[in-house]
């Protein structure tokens, strides 16, 4: 049953990171491999798999969640990316973001628009690339 959760969960961190989750993964490899296991097992072969909300509902969430924390830098960008990915749109995202500084503060609002900056920046730099390779 646990290969099954493990390949469960690597099919939807597949689906939600792309690459992004994976190098994560990757460079867990040499310190914690086991904590690597558990985020693919546990977050995408358990909670990212369940039922009730699409992965835009939980991307939404979790970019929410990031921001709120304020300590979370290079983990909301990684999300912030996957909700690009999993089709959000910047407006959405920014959107979940202003609200953050209701509920979380404006210096964890500005971080996580910063951050969304530099994720979109870098969005269309890769777009750009693609495009000029086709």
């Amino acid at each position: 049953m646990e290969q099954g959760i493990y390949e469960r969960g690597l099919q939807r961190l597949k689906e939600v990171d792309d690459i992004a989750g994976e190098k994560v993964i990757d460079s867990l490899a040499d310190i914690s491999p086991d904590l690597g296991r558990y985020v693919i097992e546990f977050g995408f072969g358990e909670i990212y798999s369940r039922p009730g909300l699409n992965l835009q509902q939980r991307e939404l969430a979790t970019v929410a969640a990031l921001t709120a924390l304020g300590t979370a830098q290079p983990q909301l960008k990684v999300h912030l990316a996957a909700a690009l990915n999993v089709g959000l749109s910047r407006l959405e995202i920014t959107e979940t973001i202003m609200q953050m500084a209701l509920y979380a503060g404006f210096p964890a609002a500005l971080n996580g628009m910063f951050a969304a900056k530099e994720v979109f920046a870098e969005h269309d730099r890769l777009a750009s690339l693609q495009a000029s390779q086709h």
